[in-house]
């Protein structure tokens, strides 16, 4: 017993240092400017190969190290990146160590649904294990079960805050929510509660990768202002079908909200040609280059989000009211 509370109290009172990876490093800076403390320094560069070189430039021995890195675009060199660092903070003798992924990419294939394919989620969850992480950190992953797929512990966040003080700041009386599959009515039901408000739903069928064919809208949209949730937005083709759908409903204004603006291919300038008013988006996944091709998309920070589950997991405090 007495071993044990020493390592507790270690855990609590040990020096706490956050280092990002190359992936975000504006959001690296705000979730340090929110903690009142200066990013750590780290070195990081591509051999011409393509190889990765990472070397951390302080002293992380005893320390509780977290490693701010998205796995978003390009998604296979962050990840690779983020194995990397969580490689050199352990065997440089970092007390714990803590991957913050707030976009957890490859978690789209999270079950074996059809013959010879991979669980991807799973895979990534194995491997970031094995690369030295004691903990992970993450926000709205695409499936709920992702967190039992690691044998560490998870504290999975949910960008709610965040987006219904955005929803609500539309002023918006009588809006409508949105859920564009059936997969997304939990987290649309939960909003709509939240807000007091009706939900829709759209039955949806996919009919290959990045696209998906739209059936049916289950609620009366006409005339009313809807907004349309989801977690990820990708290609935008889930997004801009449920439009097209809800317009030939009849609804009014049509609004969006993703947690995850991934926004790959032709997303934006889909977006920009659609009848949507306005998208709502977080920065889980870096925005410049896209906010400067965007006249729709609205973003908003989950720095102080993650930073305060940061420093409560620092100092083993209860991360459980930020669940919501």
């Amino acid at each position: 017993m007495t071993v044990h509370a020493s390592k507790v109290e270690r855990a609590m009172y040990t020096e706490l240092k956050i280092f990002g990876g190359r992936a975000h490093p504006a959001l690296t800076n705000e979730i340090c400017s929110y903690l009142g403390m200066v990013p750590g320094q780290v070195t990081a560069y591509n051999f011409a190969d393509g190889e990765i070189f990472c070397q951390i430039q302080e002293n992380v021995r005893g320390t509780d190290v977290f490693i701010v890195q998205p796995t978003c675009t390009p998604v296979n060199d962050n990840f690779v990146e983020l194995l990397i660092m969580l490689d050199a903070v352990k065997r440089a003798s970092a007390a714990r160590v803590t991957a913050v992924i707030p976009y957890y990419g490859y978690a789209r294939q999270d079950k074996k649904d059809k013959p010879r394919v991979p669980i991807t989620a799973k895979l990534v969850a194995d491997v970031i294990t094995a690369a030295g992480a004691d903990r992970l950190l993450t926000m709205d992953v695409h499936a709920a079960q992702i967190s039992g797929y690691f044998d560490i512990p998870v504290d999975h966040l949910f960008a709610a805050p965040v987006l219904l003080d955005a929803i609500r700041a539309l002023g918006i009386d009588d809006l409508m929510i949105v859920a564009p599959d059936a997969g997304g009515v939990a987290r649309a039901r939960a909003i709509a509660k939240r807000l007091d408000t009706e939900l829709a739903i759209i039955d949806k069928r996919r009919v290959a990768a990045n696209k998906a064919e739209v059936m049916n809208v289950i609620g009366d949209v006409k005339g009313r202002d809807v907004l349309i949730l989801d977690d990820i937005i990708d290609t935008g083709g889930t997004l801009l079908n449920s439009v097209e759908s809800l317009d030939a409903q009849g609804a009014r204004r049509i609004f969006a909200a993703g947690i995850h603006g991934v926004l790959s291919a032709s997303a934006i300038e889909r977006i920009e040609e659609s009848k949507l008013e306005g998208v709502l988006v977080t920065n889980t996944t870096p925005l410049e280059d896209k906010l400067a091709r965007s006249t729709r998309l609205r973003p908003h920070s989950v720095a102080a989000l993650l930073g305060e589950a940061i420093r409560r997991i620092h100092d083993n405090s209860s991360v459980t009211s930020l669940f919501v």
